[in-house]
């Protein structure tokens, strides 16, 4: 039986996760589980259809494929149809879709934005991207989580489709889940307009979860600053699903020191991650983790995608960040932190799905515990999955292809790190890390010899790039200050006609 939502207390006061998350939270909403592609996009689009006033799109990803043009012939219906609709797309994310694919949503009126093209005038621009997956439709339901738009998350009729999660939120947070997406778009141009922003305090409550509308924003670690209140805060249990886990040396910490005080700690990553390197990054942390009692799974379908932690039975995170630099420190993202019984045990049963196609990691070297393994799941932990609809489609994945590799900022920081404790002379973890270091190994071997052979070219070109860089942050620093003044001045006008 599932106990109740008052008799589980959450793990920290709501004011204390409110500041953690920079966001308050938001009561009265109703919040639904969705970790199926398919049902899920089925959801999002029936939502769409049946939208009235406007439409605000936000996602990281939308192909030029058969799952990317349902959605978009949805939208621009709606947009014919005289409902504002808003596309905010991530100009990295969608790379690959063609100009030709925008077009239709322009011609019916629809008010299409890519988010931070590259720009001469902001080198590291490129560095901070538009990460968040959000629908909202009237201001009155809101989808968020993981999901992007593309034949992936839907499967096709040869390949099952990627493991992924989020939820469906109606009531005041869904009102508030807008707003978010107005302060994006504001971003990127002029704003919202005001008859497409609805208040949250005019939306009627739908039930009683409460939620955290936990707003990533470049450099304020909101969900690095929960993930490590939560770790200190739990009792029984963290259970952690990361497709790039490699989290900065904090978060370990925590959730290490977490595991020493007893509590079950569990991460489970994808064992054929779309991006390899990230996947060879991420073990190579593994060792730090095991040594302090944390239990680590990969999982062996062809992708999990999902980000997702449960706390105690009573708290859980959806959403589209990932526990590692990049995500934490550089991306915009969004992510809902809900206080819910019912819908943290099912996070919690999924998990434990999860894990029935998965395999634990173990210490090498540890024979006894290798022949000895406990099983992902167990036989006590089974009557935990109590959804009939988690158990029900549950299914054993076959082994995907790996994606295309690709060296993400993320891979920048764990390769620094494992580069700095082989300096520093501390153990090296096994294949993995040898794996980075031979990588690192042979860019610093090939640089030096490069450098030698043609110092002159090379000595000009890293000139050019630094003065680029210096010029852009001298005018930077030069518009600042001319702000400052402007706004000093205006601020000294004002307080004389007071």
């Amino acid at each position: 039986m599932i106990p109740s939502q008052s008799s589980l207390a959450l793990p920290l006061p709501a004011r204390a996760v409110g500041r953690a998350a920079g966001s308050p939270v938001v009561e009265g909403n109703v919040v639904t589980l969705q970790f199926e592609g398919p049902a899920a996009f089925d959801l999002w689009i029936e939502a769409i259809e049946g939208a009235e006033s406007f439409i605000h799109f936000e996602n990281y990803i939308l192909r030029d494929d058969a799952v990317g043009r349902r959605f978009r012939d949805a939208l621009v219906e709606r947009a014919r149809a005289g409902v504002a609709v808003r596309v905010l797309y991530d100009w990295m994310g969608c790379w690959a879709t063609p100009r030709s694919f925008w077009k239709p949503f322009r011609e019916e009126g629809a008010e299409v934005r890519a988010f931070n093209r590259p720009a001469l005038r902001d080198p590291f621009g490129i560095l901070q991207r538009d990460h968040r997956k959000l629908v909202v439709v009237d201001g009155k339901v809101a989808f968020l989580g993981g999901f992007c738009i593309g034949e992936e998350w839907a499967g096709t009729a040869t390949e099952p489709p990627w493991r992924d999660t989020g939820v469906e939120i109606r009531g005041p947070g869904a009102a508030v889940a807008g707003r978010t997406f107005e302060r994006i778009w504001a971003e990127t141009g002029t704003a919202v307009d005001p008859a497409c922003s609805v208040d949250p305090a005019t939306v009627a409550p739908e039930g009683d979860t409460p939620v955290w509308l936990i707003e990533g924003v470049p450099w304020r670690t909101r969900v690095y600053r929960v993930t490590q209140l939560m770790a200190a805060a739990a009792r029984e249990r963290i259970w952690i699903t990361d497709p790039y886990f490699v989290a900065p040396r904090a978060v370990r910490e925590s959730l290490a020191e977490a595991a020493r005080d007893g509590v079950d700690v569990r991460i489970l990553v994808p064992a054929h991650n779309n991006w390899p390197w990230v996947g060879s990054l991420s073990r190579s942390g593994y060792r730090f983790l095991l040594e302090a009692g944390v239990r680590i799974f990969e999982w062996e379908g062809p992708m999990i995608h999902a980000k997702t932690a449960v706390v105690d039975a009573s708290w859980c995170r959806v959403g589209s960040s990932n526990l590692n630099s990049a995500s934490l420190l550089g991306n915009w993202e969004l992510d809902a932190g809900i206080h819910d019984a019912n819908l943290a045990s099912q996070v919690q049963g999924l998990f434990l799905a999860d894990l029935a196609s998965a395999v634990e990691i173990l210490l090498p070297g540890a024979a006894a515990a290798r022949n000895h393994a406990r099983a992902p799941v167990a036989r006590a932990e089974t009557e935990l999955i109590d959804d009939p609809s988690i158990t029900r489609r549950l299914r054993r994945w076959g082994r995907g292809a790996p994606g295309a590799q690709s060296l993400t900022l993320a891979d920048l920081v764990r390769a620094g790190s494992t580069l700095g404790e082989a300096i520093a002379g501390s153990r090296v973890v096994g294949r993995e890390d040898r794996t980075v270091l031979l990588t690192l190994t042979l860019a610093l071997l090939i640089g030096s010899a490069l450098l030698f052979l043609f110092p002159r070219p090379l000595a000009w070109t890293l000139a050019l790039l630094m003065g680029w860089l210096g010029g852009v942050l001298a005018v930077r620093g030069i518009v600042q200050r001319a702000e400052a003044l402007r706004e000093a001045r205006r601020r000294g006008r004002g307080s004389r006609n007071d």
